[in-house]
This record gives structure tokens, sequence and C-alpha cells, in this order.
């Protein structure tokens, strides 16, 4: 698997917040969101091609309790079974914590104590300026509104894994396409569905929280802080 970083941090989003944790970072995307902060996974995928036993050294080498796959879309890879299969337990028989981060577009096997789905909304593919600024290739908009449609591999998710449901949220009306997509979607309960405000600044978050958070609170859903903003500032590593 291409592999664009592994590190330790403190687990800035969702249901997990603060918990300290590993990260391993897969490279490549089936999306191109317009507010994407990790394009080195993504929009121009980088990294070192590492065999799930050099993925499992780096990460036994950090002694987490928690790991977390996260992109990128880790669930691209035919090899994040066998990954997860790999990483939940340490070499000396540990027991870990595995959370999967992903928009739940694509399906595969895999050990995971915790999916962190993210569906990605309307609004969310590579916008015209970022086309024609030479950013991203038109077709792009086709793909990424096709790629995006998998209510059915969400459904199978939630079905199968503990799960929260987290939602980038750039405007009003992003908040009001996510109740849209609920009444869409069976099964879901209330307190696992998180409400993000999309920002890479202490700035931005702290404007979107003006609204986003009374309406979170309307509307009986979890305000999503992106805490490691907050803590670290917007930089890789974190």
């Amino acid at each position: 698997m291409r592999i664009s970083e592994i590190y330790a941090s403190l687990q800035g989003e969702g249901l997990l917040t603060g918990v300290p944790s590993t990260f391993v970072r897969t490279s490549g995307c089936n999306l191109r969101c317009w507010f994407c902060d990790t394009k080195f996974a993504s929009w121009q995928p980088e990294g070192d091609q590492l065999s799930i036993e050099e993925i499992g050294a780096r990460v036994g080498a950090l002694h987490p309790d928690h790991v977390v796959l996260t992109g990128g879309e880790p669930m691209m890879f035919n090899a994040v079974g066998p990954l997860t299969k790999h990483l939940c337990r340490s070499r000396d028989g540990q027991v870990r914590h595995i959370t999967i981060e992903t928009a739940g577009t694509v399906m595969q096997d895999v050990t995971a104590d915790l999916m962190s789905i993210s569906p990605k909304l309307s609004r969310s593919g590579p916008t015209d300026q970022q086309v024609a600024s030479g950013q991203i290739a038109a077709s792009w908009q086709d793909q990424h509104e096709i790629a995006r449609k998998r209510l059915d591999v969400i459904a199978e998710l939630v079905e199968r894994y503990e799960y929260q449901l987290k939602f980038v949220v750039d405007t009003l009306a992003d908040a009001q396409e996510v109740l849209d997509f609920l009444e869409r979607f069976e099964g879901w309960s209330a307190e696992r569905v998180l409400l993000m405000p999309q920002g890479v600044t202490e700035q931005q978050l702290d404007q979107q929280a003006e609204w986003l958070m009374p309406w979170c609170q309307q509307h009986n859903f979890r305000f999503c802080p992106r805490s490691h903003i907050h803590w670290f500032g917007n930089r890789r590593g974190t």
C-alpha cells in the first residue's frame, strides 16, 4: 500500500477526540473534495509503497493502543482488510482499537472497532474556480459526483460496524442537506451524527461554530470541533 505518513498524535475529531492514537495515512483517493486539507494523500498523492509487515513495524514502534487508518481513502485498497487484521494485535498480543476514516464509497471486509464515515455532500466537489486555475481536471467534477453517492455502502457499514456519521459542513445549505440525507437513510442514531465545520484555521472554525453549534443543538446532533487545528494548527503529522 502507498502510505503518505505514519505518526502518533491525539485524535482531533469525533467520538474519540483527545484519545492518543497512531495514524496511518494511506495515499490515494477516489474523490476530489474542494476543501480537502490532505491533498498530498488525494489530489497529488505521495508516499512510499510499504508492505503490511513494514506498516506494522512502524506502527509498533509508536506503541499505540488506538490505530486510525485515514487517507485519502483507505477503503480503496484491497490490502486494507489484511492490514487491519495485522494491526489489531501487537506482537505481544495486546489488543488495539482500530478506527477507519472513510467517505463510505467503497466496501471492504475489514477489522474495525469504529467506522468513521464522512459522507460527502453535493457541494463537496471541485469548484469551477479550481478547474479554471488548472488545479484539477474538469473531468473530476463528474467523477467526484458519481463516486460520492453510495448510500448502499454507507448502509452496510452502519449495519456491520460501530460507527459515527461525520459530515463536513460549510454553509447552512450543507446542514440542511444533512437532514435530507438522513431522511433517505435508515438505521442511524442521532447521537452518532456529528457535524463538523469546514475550515483550516482557528478563526475560520470559530466563525463557523457561531451558527453551527446552535443549529446542532436545535436538531439534536453532535457538534464536532476540529480540535487538532486548535491544538497544533493545520500541519502534517498532527
